[in-house]
Order: C-alpha cells, then sequence, then structure tokens
C-alpha cells in the first residue's frame, strides 16, 4: 500500500512548486531547479556526456554539449526519446536500449577510463552505475546523481531520505560515498526530491582542499519556491 505520511504542509508546499516549475519549463531535466541552473552554467559545447536513465534530459544535454551517450532499458521510453531526437533532428547521441541487467551494467566496458566530461546516474542500478562513473569521468568532470537522498545519508527533508544513523543504501553506495569523500560536492533540494554533483578533482592537491570533512553530511540547496 502506498504511504502517505510525508504528505506534511511542507511537503505539500514543496510539491506545488515543483509542479509550477514543471508546467513552466516543460523542456528541463527532472532535476531539483538550482541542478538544472547549475548544470547550464557548467557545460560547454565541446563536452562530451553518458546518462543512465533517458528522457527530458537526453534532448536537453544533446541542445547544450558536442555528445552523448545515453543508456535505457526501457523499450517504451526508447521509442518515446528516439522519435524526439529525430524530430529535434539531434543526431550527436549514441543511444542504447539495453533491457537485460547484465548489458546495461556492462555497457561501461564500450569507452574508455576518464572519457567523459560528466556522468548522469538516473536509471536503474544506479549504485553499479555511480561506481562506474568514477573511472569513466575525466579529472575537472563531474558525476551527477538524481534522487541521491535515497540512497546516501543526509539531513533533507525530501520524502524517503536517508538519516546519517541509517547509513548508505547499499554497500555499493558506500563504496561510492568512500570514493568521492574529498570530492568538491554540491548536494541540491527542493524538499521533494535532491540531486546531487560531485567534481572529480584534477590531482591530489584539489582533493585536500576540499571544504567538507569526511564524516559529514550534506547540507541541502533548497530551491526557492515560484509563487
Amino acid at each position: 500500500m502506498r504511504k502517505f505520511n510525508h504528505w506534511t504542509p511542507r511537503y505539500i508546499y514543496h510539491r506545488l512548486g515543483f509542479s509550477l516549475y514543471q508546467w513552466r519549463y516543460p523542456a528541463v531535466p527532472w532535476l531539483v531547479r538550482n541542478m538544472v541552473d547549475i548544470l547550464k552554467n557548467w557545460l560547454k559545447p565541446t563536452d562530451r556526456g553518458i546518462e543512465w536513465g533517458s528522457g527530458r534530459s537526453t534532448i536537453w544535454f544533446a541542445e547544450r554539449v558536442g555528445s552523448l551517450v545515453s543508456v535505457e532499458h526501457s523499450p517504451d521510453w526508447y521509442k518515446r526519446v528516439s522519435s524526439k531526437l529525430k524530430q529535434k533532428g539531434l543526431q550527436n547521441v549514441e543511444y542504447y536500449l539495453c533491457e537485460d541487467e547484465v548489458d546495461y551494467r556492462n555497457m561501461v566496458s564500450m569507452f574508455s577510463p576518464e572519457s567523459f566530461d560528466f556522468c548522469l546516474v538516473d536509471g536503474v542500478l544506479r549504485d553499479d552505475c555511480a561506481l562506474a562513473a568514477l573511472s569513466l569521468t575525466k579529472p575537472g568532470g563531474i558525476i551527477v546523481v538524481d534522487n541521491c537522498n535515497c540512497y546516501l545519508p543526509s539531513n533533507s527533508r525530501s520524502p524517503y531520505s536517508r538519516k546519517p544513523e541509517h547509513g548508505c543504501y547499499t554497500e555499493k553506495w558506500a563504496t561510492y560515498l568512500d570514493a568521492v569523500r574529498e570530492w568538491r560536492w554540491i548536494w541540491t533540494s527542493d524538499g521533494v526530491c535532491d540531486t546531487g554533483l560531485w567534481v572529480k578533482p584534477v590531482n591530489m592537491v584539489e582533493s585536500n582542499h576540499s571544504s567538507e570533512a569526511s564524516d559529514q553530511v550534506p547540507v541541502r540547496l533548497t530551491a526557492e519556491v515560484d509563487r
């Protein structure tokens, strides 16, 4: 049975703001609004990226970067996004349908380490994909994880968030968190869901200058709601 105990006045307020934003901007990715704004300023026309989980983000990225690899597990969604790519005339996307979990997980073997400027983890098998992104991301590149509050401990007020005392959702997520402890990162939240971004250090000097201690949990950057 579906639970509704998170439908507090605060959540309803944020949910209405989220719905209004999605209605006003139907082409933006289903990520936290602040993260979309960050990516607008971060991405360059020469960037190459990979995303696990396609949708609005596929079109949005393809219109802003040099090339994109997109991995999808749903045949219906794959057809839908393929049609939109053709309608837009976008030819800079390598789009893969991987219905089998093994194929989905092993897609990364096609690409060389440090071959992407950004990685978006927003599909199935997210812990496996997040771990794969560690080696696929170039130094200075970024890893973006949507709904990170569901997998990594934080102080987020979004539903289904894992509190610090809960720890990580799986051992693989614990391995990911340990690997990025000294990376610079930004954690955004809109009260409905959270999206995190981690910057891969160019060298150990940058890594050691991280502004967050390894035993701390993320602080929310909350999007303001349009009224």
